[in-house]
């Protein structure tokens, strides 16, 4: 009897995000919508709060016209009041916050609970030629996709309940950021061309 070989599929991790469309984003408009999204975020116990902000004039290849660090985090309210002062259309603003996702050591047998880096931008309907049309007003920055896939660690059961988790909170943070926004499209997406769902059926594949 042979038993059950574990098949591995190497995979090219890719950034994801998550795009958000919203129907009034001008000027003070936008503020009400990075609030409620910002309001939807599971913050990390262990890094908690917005711990980054940093204001972009006109394109990303413009001098940031704010930049400042949070020690401890600082509420979404407070973040927002961070923006407020500096409201233009073709600004942007980006936050930095953290939520827990399981991650295995460099054995790949133990998994902590680890903060993980997520970038909120936000995009005025002017900054970078109206950049927002295909990456939304409000995109989300949620760092490698191998956080959700983990293609270099042994396929097991308890990596793919790790694997679970992780994708558990990505899809609810994704289902309230749409429905308690007042979002009216979404898209999660990577550069690649092979979604995230595909990624996972190509990792979780076994053969006798």
């Amino acid at each position: 009897m042979f038993g059950v070989r574990r098949h591995y599929t190497w995979i090219m991790a890719d950034p994801l995000y998550l795009s958000l469309w919203f129907p009034d984003f001008s000027g003070p408009a936008m503020l009400p919508h990075l609030f409620a999204v910002l309001q939807q975020f599971p913050y990390s116990p262990q890094r908690p709060g917005i711990t980054y902000a940093s204001v972009q004039p006109v394109s990303w290849t413009e001098a940031s016209v704010l930049e400042r660090r949070f020690v401890p985090g600082i509420d979404p309210q407070n973040a927002v009041v961070v923006a407020a002062d500096l409201i233009h259309d073709d600004y942007a603003y980006v936050f930095d916050a953290y939520w827990d996702l399981w991650t295995p050591d460099d054995t790949g047998h133990e998994w902590s609970l680890i903060p993980s880096l997520v970038k909120l931008i936000v995009q005025g309907e002017q900054f970078d030629d109206g950049a927002y049309q295909e990456t939304g007003h409000i995109e989300i920055d949620f760092g490698l996709d191998s956080l959700f896939v983990q293609e270099n660690v042994e396929l097991t059961d308890e990596t793919q309940a790790k694997i679970r988790e992780n994708l558990s909170k990505l899809v609810e943070f994704t289902r309230k950021a749409e429905k308690n926004t007042r979002a009216t499209s979404r898209r999660l997406w990577s550069e690649s061309d092979e979604s995230l769902p595909q990624k996972l059926i190509a990792r979780l594949q076994k053969v006798q």
